[in-house]
């Protein structure tokens, strides 16, 4: 398996499991911002369903077949989506989507050939390939958790 891929696959496998055990989290700290004036835990949480459904739907059945790439969702808008979704929703339906909308992506991940992980792709202006583009998600989701973990004082993933 190639080196980034599989890289790329174990943070996706351990994220699966850090979110699971938000689930242990009292009402309370699942609704807790993360500062003044932002998301809380459970809105952060939210908001990952919709680009893991994106990158599945608009962009890894694009990337290597030569069509041109439809286009990305506004970001402020798609966030704010997330986020009103999440707050007509549980603690566990919301991790519930997390977790069955990752596992998709990783299936979907996994099932990319190996020897297509360093072919050059074009998004928009920027050349790129499989693995930058991932890595930048998986910087998302990085940011995010040290986020959570700030707020609930734990010093580690």
């Amino acid at each position: 398996m190639h080196q980034n891929k599989e890289e790329i696959l174990m943070h996706y496998e351990n994220s699966v499991e850090w979110v699971k055990n938000l689930d242990n989290l009292t009402e309370e700290q699942w609704k807790t911002p993360i500062a003044e004036g932002k998301w809380t835990i459970g809105e952060i949480i939210g908001h990952f369903p919709a680009w893991d459904q994106f990158i599945l739907d608009n962009r890894l059945p694009y990337l290597f077949n030569n069509h041109a790439l439809p286009k990305g969702p506004e970001v402020n808008e798609l966030n704010h989506q997330s986020s009103l979704e999440t707050k007509a929703k549980t603690k566990q339906e919301i991790i519930s989507k997390y977790i069955t909308v990752r596992r998709s992506l990783i299936i979907a991940i996994n099932n990319i050939a190996d020897e297509l992980w360093e072919n050059k792709i074009k998004i928009g202006q920027t050349t790129l390939t499989l693995t930058d583009y991932l890595q930048g998600f998986v910087e998302h989701d990085e940011h995010h958790f040290k986020q959570i973990q700030e707020v609930l004082g734990l010093n580690h993933k």
